[in-house]
């Protein structure tokens, strides 16, 4: 799905609102690792399992020198219910122009129940502390995707 981005690209640089109540700056973050997971929607079954999974690395995440953020297109609102519902442990972006949705190439071509519809293709980027691409992970599994991505960051460091 995703043509343009590759391992070892430079991640390209975006602003987003943040459920911390800030503007969120890909650039501005240093000498941290970044997991981007974006996801399809708010509080459905799948990405309320992968948010989960997150969360609950959270911590481990942190002390690799690392942050996890959820992007979808849900609005700042939504995000806020779906973070407060789950507890969630780390921010959500709300990208609902789905500018980053699409400069990341993550907007493609799905299908369910047989339907073709545009969507967002659940797709996990693993941005080093040089803000380099390390890893794509495209058409997401969610079972075990989390500690999958861990793994692969005990790895970086």
């Amino acid at each position: 799905m995703n043509m343009r981005l590759k391992n070892n690209n430079k991640a390209p640089n975006f602003k987003l609102a943040s459920t911390d109540g800030n503007i969120f700056e890909l650039n501005k973050v240093k000498k941290k690792n970044i997991i981007l997971y974006f996801y399809p929607k708010d509080d459905t079954p799948g990405c309320t399992i992968e948010s989960k999974d997150f969360s609950k690395l959270n911590s481990l995440i942190n002390k690799n020198k690392s942050i996890v953020l959820g992007i979808s297109k849900d609005s700042i609102e939504s995000h806020l219910k779906f973070k407060k519902k789950y507890k969630l442990k780390f921010d959500l972006l709300s990208d609902e122009k789905k500018e980053v949705i699409k400069k990341y190439g993550v907007w493609g071509k799905k299908s369910f129940l047989g339907k073709e519809f545009m969507g967002i293709v659940r797709t996990t980027f693993l941005i080093n502390s040089q803000g380099k691409i390390h890893k794509i992970w495209n058409n997401v599994r969610v079972k075990d995707h989390a500690k999958e991505v861990f793994e692969e960051l005990k790895n970086l460091n």
